[in-house]
């Protein structure tokens, strides 16, 4: 399948795939996930999973920072590869504390998300970034 796709496109393409995934899985988060919890921040407040032992404000905050910011500072393609942390980090926990003791269908939601955060932190977030017209700028890329 390769051959079909002619070599000086293939850099182009895979950038456009980087859009397109750092597009829909930061959409997707900040829209499912992030936006209720900070609508109901009041509500979620008292009874969110406290896995770190830091309170349930305090680990609903780290998990709209990351679910709400760091979602649309993908969303963007800024400080991508640090910002692919907290949401790596948040579904991880998701996936193994939370829904430790729950059969795999429950974890393997977290984990298809925990995926694409995983590549982010490997690839970055391609050209058509604001890490990449930075990078330009400073005379990086």
């Amino acid at each position: 399948m390769e051959h079909l796709i002619p070599s000086r496109l293939r850099p182009t393409l895979n950038d456009l795939g980087l859009l397109i995934l750092r597009l829909w899985i930061g959409g997707a988060m900040l829209v499912a996930h992030g936006m209720p919890k900070l609508s109901n921040f009041g509500e979620y407040s008292t009874s969110f999973p406290d896995p770190l032992g830091l309170s349930s404000p305090v680990s609903l905050t780290l998990a709209v920072g990351a679910e709400v910011g760091a979602s649309l500072l993908l969303m963007l393609g800024l400080a991508t590869r640090v910002v692919s942390v907290p949401l790596l980090v948040t579904m991880l926990i998701a996936a193994f504390v939370i829904h430790g003791d729950d059969p795999w269908q429950k974890k393997e939601f977290a984990l298809m998300y925990a995926v694409p955060y995983l590549t982010f932190m490997l690839t970055g977030p391609g050209r058509f970034s604001l890490d990449h017209l930075i990078a330009r700028k400073k005379g990086d890329a």
